[in-house]
């Protein structure tokens, strides 16, 4: 139970560090999407272990297969499975975990709720679970970008006390994170972080942090009040990555030092007429629905468990000793994480919209504008679906528009006032 994520657009995924494999059956994708085994092996790439010194050493490629779902490239509406086969585990590392229960690790706590466990690299409650996250997450980003052509980019914003503290969330690009090997896109920055992690792994120890990511041009109207408000998936989703402590989006925990006053978002009208948000310490979410406005939100993670130093603990059979963890483990999860987390940012993103055009969508709005609200958030963007789904809706909104006024001998000015009523949002 609980293996399985979403409700339009789901995934189950499946698999333990040291079994066979792990992978992932995602349901619900819309078919005529085009997707390739490269489309989700640049995503993996991305989370594999081996990539540099200040992660696990594990040497696994992450190769995917695309075993359903997929014909000719493009996809049928039936689940995609994804199988990444496992080819570098260790289990003779994990030998001692079979007694003694590494200390903050999922080990005793498995044990308490069934009664059994796979031992070698914890088993589900590995990281190497995630690769079925991320693979589903690929296939999320690529609905969605080419409905409304969002941008999601996550990078670490901050390695114990070493901050990033000056980020343009309108402006940062993935190859600004991928330019260094602890995913942060200010370079000196970065650098004070690798050293930090340089040392800390020396001493065969660990860190944690904070990845922040944002999503750009995600369409006003997502999110389901009241117990499926959007911020609410969110935090289930990145709360549900392992090693993960904290959530907050927007402002978070600051926004709680702030006057109403100094924290609303005052509402503008931008050069298209539409409704914006002047500032944006909402972090895009506003009653639980997504504003228009790019998304911020921030995960903290902990300092991985399992350490190459000696620590107290206890037995299965409940004797009281010591234990040095053994294995590759990363010295700071941080830079894994970062594709982790846009999964599943992107999961819910893509839940969300297939829910809005289901629910929402599913009956036509007044025609022209008639008794709708000015639109919310910025114009979509050029040459995506909603794009070309708006530009048809103010045709409709105008040829109605031009019938009508015909009809009561009117001119063309009927005409020409409904080609400029903005769109709905979706």
């Amino acid at each position: 139970m609980g293996n399985t994520f979403g409700r339009l657009f789901r995934i189950s995924t499946w698999g333990e560090s040291h079994g066979g494999g792990v992978g992932v059956t995602i349901d619900g994708v819309p078919p005529h999407l085009p997707l390739a085994v490269e489309d989700i092996q640049a995503e993996l790439a991305r989370r594999r272990p081996g990539q540099s010194r200040i992660v696990t050493p594990r040497n696994e490629a992450d190769a995917a297969e695309i075993l359903s779902g997929v014909v000719d490239g493009l996809t049928v509406g039936t689940p995609v499975a994804v199988l990444v086969r496992n080819k570098d585990h260790r289990s003779g590392d994990y030998d001692t975990n079979a007694v003694a229960y590494r200390p903050s690790h999922a080990d005793a706590t498995y044990d308490a709720k069934y009664g059994t466990r796979a031992v070698a690299g914890g088993g589900r409650s590995s990281a190497r679970e995630t690769i079925g996250r991320v693979a589903g997450g690929a296939v999320a980003k690529k609905m969605l970008a080419a409905y409304a052509g969002v941008e999601i980019v996550g990078y670490v914003q901050r390695v114990l006390d070493v901050e990033l503290t000056d980020v343009d969330h309108a402006t940062v690009a993935e190859a600004d994170v991928e330019a260094n090997m602890i995913r942060c896109p200010h370079p000196p920055t970065a650098e004070r972080m690798i050293d930090l992690v340089d040392g800390i792994r020396r001493t065969g120890n660990s860190v944690g942090g904070v990845v922040e990511v944002v999503a750009r041009n995600v369409p006003a109207g997502l999110g389901s009040p009241v117990f499926d408000k959007l911020e609410a998936d969110l935090a289930k989703a990145c709360m549900s990555l392992p090693a993960s402590k904290g959530f907050e989006v927007g402002s978070g925990f600051d926004g709680t030092r702030l006057t109403g006053f100094d924290h609303n978002d005052p509402f503008r009208l931008d050069a298209d007429g539409r409704t914006r948000a002047a500032s944006n310490r909402s972090g895009g979410i506003q009653g639980g629905i997504a504003n228009g406005e790019t998304i911020v939100l921030r995960v903290a993670f902990k300092p991985t468990s399992t350490i190459g130093r000696v620590q107290q603990t206890v037995t299965r059979g409940g004797v009281e000793t010591e234990l040095r963890g053994k294995g590759r483990h990363d010295p700071c999860v941080l830079p894994r994480a970062v594709p982790m987390v846009e999964a599943m940012v992107a999961l819910v993103l893509a839940d969300a919209l297939m829910a809005q055009v289901a629910q929402c969508e599913l009956l036509p709005r007044p025609p022209g504008g008639v008794g709708a609200p000015n639109p919310l958030g910025p114009a979509a963007v050029a040459g995506s679906v909603l794009a070309a789904k708006q530009a048809a809706l103010r045709a409709a909104a105008a040829a109605a528009a031009a019938a009508q006024a015909a009809a009561a001998g009117g001119g063309g000015e009927g005409a020409a006032a409904a080609a400029a009523e903005p769109e709905p949002a979706l």
